[in-house]
């Protein structure tokens, strides 16, 4: 290699590289909480985003987000350059969709919410989603991740089908998720967005990467979409492979429950994480869901921060 090629390769890597204060996020950093949210979905950590950003190493390559869902993290990280993924195809079209044409996406969501006028807001929530279930897509399914009971998206184990009912709230207007897409867009403009296996996308990840995983959880989300298929195995074989490339690896997992009376038993292989923090997530969703507005003050949850580092 010539000393030209040498110094492109060296100007190349710095590029690849940067660092939490260039970024535009960590409340640490005195910036504004950023806590608009694009898609409701359970198990959200964007208002606890700048707490787990806190524990990231200061400078790395490429973020990865294997566990989409809402991006909560990723929209409050606004990286640079990042690979954010899902498993589950209709979520994904919902954030390529942000991406390739947002003026489509913010269409989707106004027909959709047109129909509660229409028809009332019960019968039109039905409508999209009969026509999901006949069809999963992320135009429905934007609609009703907005619009149904607690933002919890849930799916029956039997046959697939959606199986969450109509909220109690009115979904933002399409005014408003209007202002939210264009507020993605510009945040996750380093980002591309892929329909992937977490095996398939954490194998991407090179050295210096960072990844952050929120799996669905072992105590509590079985109902979740996916849920049911999902092996925590599997994830820590891939976290174990990645950390002997010298990727960086949070993992956010089972913690705490009943305000800190229940610690959630999982089985952590030793010696795959160098430390453990707690992180308050406040009252659980999923448990308002279940318990039908009755009180929350015992329901509490810390969920634990993994870290390969």
């Amino acid at each position: 290699m010539n000393t030209n090629q040498m110094l492109a390769q060296t100007t190349q890597q710095q590029t690849e590289l940067f660092t939490l204060e260039e970024a535009p996020i960590p409340v640490s950093c005195g910036t504004k909480p950023f806590h608009t949210q694009l898609l409701k979905w359970v198990g959200n950590k964007q208002k606890q985003a700048d707490s787990i950003i806190e524990f990231f190493p200061k400078q790395f390559g490429t973020y990865f987000e294997p566990f989409l869902g809402s991006g909560g993290v990723l929209g409050v990280l606004a990286p640079k350059k990042a690979i954010a993924s899902d498993a589950f195809s209709p979520l994904v079209q919902i954030w390529q969709t942000l991406h390739s044409n947002r003026e489509l996406l913010k269409q989707q969501y106004a027909e959709r919410y047109a129909l509660m006028a229409q028809l009332g807001k019960k019968t039109a929530y039905e409508k999209v989603l009969a026509n999901y279930n006949k069809k999963p897509n992320g135009a429905d399914l934007l609609f009703l991740c907005r619009a149904c009971y607690g933002g919890v998206v849930r799916f029956r184990k039997n046959d697939g089908h959606m199986s969450t009912p109509v909220g109690v709230h009115n979904p933002v207007s399409p005014e408003s998720f209007g202002k939210r897409v264009e507020i993605w867009y510009a945040r996750t403009q380093g980002t591309r967005f892929l329909h992937l296996d977490f095996a398939e996308a954490m194998d991407r990840a090179k050295k210096g990467d960072l990844i952050y995983c929120d799996p669905p959880y072992a105590d509590s989300q079985a109902i979740l979409y996916g849920a049911q298929a999902f092996s925590l195995q599997r994830l820590f074989d891939s976290i174990a492979s990645c950390k002997a490339r010298g990727v960086y690896v949070a993992l956010s997992i089972d913690g705490t429950k009943y305000s800190g009376r229940k610690l959630c038993d999982i089985a952590i292989p030793d010696g795959l994480f160098e430390r453990e923090e707690f992180v308050n997530v406040g009252r659980s969703m999923l448990k308002r869901f279940q318990m039908d507005g009755r009180s929350l003050e015992d329901h509490e949850v810390h969920d634990r921060l993994l870290l390969t580092f």
